[in-house]
């Protein structure tokens, strides 16, 4: 098994290096530990405008939402490996040729990815805060103890949502009753208790105050979720094949009017068909977003009033932009090369598509509005989210045309990313805290976002013309 995880790992470095250089890639963790290391030196100031234990929930809940994105791997059992291998990570088709279980060899890449994104992620924002914190007053104990609850933190996020797409995997309905069964379950102990159920957050607990029996129970229940979501996974046979009724010329009627239709409707029925559509908006959309909104719900009081509903918005702008990677994950402009295809015309038929799928943050939007009590303020709450949506994925599309999920861990591009839109982020924030109806302003974001998007056509067309 070690043989092999080393494998993987190796492998893993090979291919991201390979895709935008040794030194870029290796950088990453060396910015996340200079922003953190030189956020620290922030903490006083933010804990002057903050409750007291409020930094401490928002980083935790960060890292949470963190090992949930990176959970989301286990979705689709086999779809999951062809997909997030395709044809360079030889390494997952070894069950093919070698007597390996595809089970084993699974279960290898998830302690693999576990692994590599805590060394990309976690251990280099912890590092930087132990680093910073004797210039800060802070005991060198606190600090290494803060490192141990962000792994937690990252962990159940992870492990929490591989058990969750195991069970999806096997049984939708199972999955709903289960959410539903754990929801009411977090009411009822709310309402009983008085008390908000985050505050029950393991790591938070073991941050406030440790000892080795949270620790233990920690580790077990995290032991338990993994041990089970593993037991849980059930692949499709490799040579399993699915059958469809032709639903392309219909759906090719109904997108008549949009550019590209004949590609839009390819890109909606492979969502569909490989279960990302649902799968996707559960796993990488709506939980997020949820774990997040549930989260800022305990800062409301510091807020402005229906500042949390404007914040919420604009946190969903930038999550539902990564829905450009959903339609871009299932194809390279490699398969057509041999076809009268520019880049151009694809990056046309990826942000229709993108389009379409904007109508699932509008629903979002709208009933985080219903059930927060500020149905006045949908519609402005619904513009701001779609702005910050279609102007991120603009600056995603001209920094990485066609493979946003390949460039995200170039430094340069990221760097040039967060600039972007973090820019846009606190201009367009501040505004709808000033005045709720200040957000329609964020209409002008439509401007630069198509200037990405023509650019970026110009651009990629140059890198790779493909077409005739």
């Amino acid at each position: 098994m070690f043989e092999l995880f080393v494998a993987m790992v190796k492998e893993e470095w090979r291919i991201h290096s390979t895709m935008f250089g040794t030194l870029s890639f290796a950088l990453f963790p060396v910015m996340i530990f200079g922003i953190a290391c030189m956020g620290s030196f922030l903490i006083p100031l933010v804990q002057m405008t903050l409750p007291p234990g409020y930094l401490t929930l928002s980083i935790h809940g960060s890292y949470l939402m963190l090992g949930i994105m990176v959970g989301g791997f286990g979705l689709l059992g086999n779809e999951v490996m062809n997909r997030r291998f395709g044809q360079a990570s030889l390494l997952a088709y070894s069950a093919r040729s070698l007597p390996l279980k595809e089970t084993f060899i699974f279960l290898n890449f998830v302690i693999k990815d576990t692994v590599y994104y805590f060394f990309l992620w976690v251990l280099p924002f912890g590092f930087g805060y132990i680093i910073a914190s004797p210039f800060i007053g802070v005991p060198l104990t606190d600090s290494l103890l803060l490192l141990l609850t962000l792994t937690f933190s990252f962990l159940f996020g992870l492990c929490t949502v591989f058990l969750l797409s195991a069970v999806y995997a096997r049984s939708k309905e199972v999955l709903w009753l289960l959410l539903i069964a754990a929801g009411f379950g977090i009411v009822v102990h709310a309402v009983l208790s008085g008390t908000n159920p985050v505050l029950f957050f393991p790591p938070l607990l073991l941050n406030s105050s440790f000892s080795w029996m949270n620790f233990t129970l920690s580790s077990v229940l995290l032991l338990l979720l993994f041990g089970v979501a593993t037991a849980l996974f059930n692949p499709e046979s490799v040579g399993s094949t699915k059958r469809y009724t032709d639903a392309f010329t219909p759906l090719l009627k109904c997108l008549s009017s949009l550019p590209t239709p004949s590609l839009a409707a390819k890109d909606i029925l492979d969502l569909r068909r490989s279960g990302g559509l649902i799968g996707q908006t559960i796993f990488s959309f709506f939980l997020p977003l949820l774990v997040i909104w549930f989260f800022l719900s305990l800062l409301d009081p510091i807020f402005p009033p229906h500042g949390l509903l404007f914040l919420t918005a604009i946190i969903t702008g930038v999550i539902a932009s990564t829905m450009y990677t959903w339609v871009t994950m299932f194809d390279t402009f490699g398969s057509y090369a041999c076809l009268p295809v520019a880049v151009s015309t694809l990056i046309t038929s990826k942000i229709t598509t993108f389009g379409l799928l904007q109508v699932i943050p509008v629903i979002f939007i709208a009933s985080i509005a219903v059930l927060s009590g500020e149905t006045a303020y949908i519609f402005p709450a619904a513009i701001l989210a779609i702005s910050v949506s279609f102007y991120a994925a603009g600056v995603m599309v001209w920094l990485s045309g066609l493979s946003p999920g390949v460039l995200v861990y170039d430094v340069k591009v990221l760097f040039t990313y967060l600039i972007l839109v973090g820019i846009a982020l606190t201009l367009f924030t501040g505004l709808a805290f000033a005045n709720p109806y200040y957000a329609f302003f964020a209409l002008s974001l439509a401007i630069p976002a198509w200037f990405f998007i023509q650019r970026a056509k110009v651009r990629w067309d140059a890198v790779d013309p493909g077409g005739f």
